[in-house]
């Protein structure tokens, strides 16, 4: 399987007239989030190829109404309608998708620096993961894994995260590599200034990887049972 995975920045090769060409033979694109919705938009339709993504902490638009919060009732409320972008928010889900068989999950937003949108404590980070279990659970029954690929804005701690506290990592991402294995685990948010800077990292048989703009994941044993 070959994914397209993009993060942070838009990318003049995908908006290249050779876009089509140069990606033809992807099979999915994903994106750890700091993205437009209407970016999703674009490669959805030129390139004719799912898109699944979780936020970021910037390109907030639309996140309140795609995470299901309404606003307050109030002389001006009116109910929440659905999102009229492309993509599939995967943000505090796990699904598997139909095409492929791939077991995938979403985690996104930072840590909590400044109480913006789409930021989290530790805390309340671990407390979404913990709302994954019944269905990781399932899938270990069903298909003899957890997860394929856990998808994240923010990287896990000390592994490719910064010490300030905007960049600092989550704990609780190596809690959940420790018990349920992803067979990758993919991030943005911090950004590679030299694009030759290492992407990758090992934990414990989950490949860490920043997909910061562009990165091709190319694995041909995606999907399968392993331990």
């Amino acid at each position: 399987m070959k994914i397209l995975c993009i993060s942070d920045a838009t990318d003049t090769l995908i908006y290249s007239e050779n876009a089509i060409e140069r990606y033809k033979d992807v099979d999915l694109v994903i994106s750890s989030g700091d993205l437009p919705l209407k970016y999703y938009d674009y490669i959805q339709t030129i390139l004719k190829k799912d898109v699944i993504y979780v936020y970021g902490n910037h390109n907030l638009e639309d996140f309140d109404r795609a995470m299901g919060k309404s606003p307050m009732m109030g002389p001006n409320y009116t109910p929440l309608m659905p999102l009229v972008y492309s993509g599939d928010l995967l943000d505090g889900k796990v699904k598997r998708l139909k095409r492929s068989g791939l077991l995938v999950a979403g985690l996104g937003g930072s840590m909590l620096y400044n109480y913006g949108k789409s930021q989290y404590s530790e805390k309340q980070m671990k407390r979404r993961m913990l709302k994954m279990v019944p269905h990781l659970i399932y899938n270990r029954i069903r298909y003899g894994r957890y997860l394929d690929i856990l998808i994240t804005h923010a990287p896990p701690r000390g592994l490719g995260d910064a010490d300030d506290l905007c960049h600092r990592g989550f704990e609780c991402f190596l809690t959940f590599m420790d018990k349920f294995r992803p067979r990758y685990l993919l991030h943005g948010h911090v950004h590679l200034i030299d694009m030759n800077d290492r992407r990758e990292r090992e934990y414990k048989g989950t490949r860490v990887i920043n997909v910061y703009k562009n990165y091709i994941l190319d694995d041909s044993t995606l999907g399968e049972k392993h331990e």
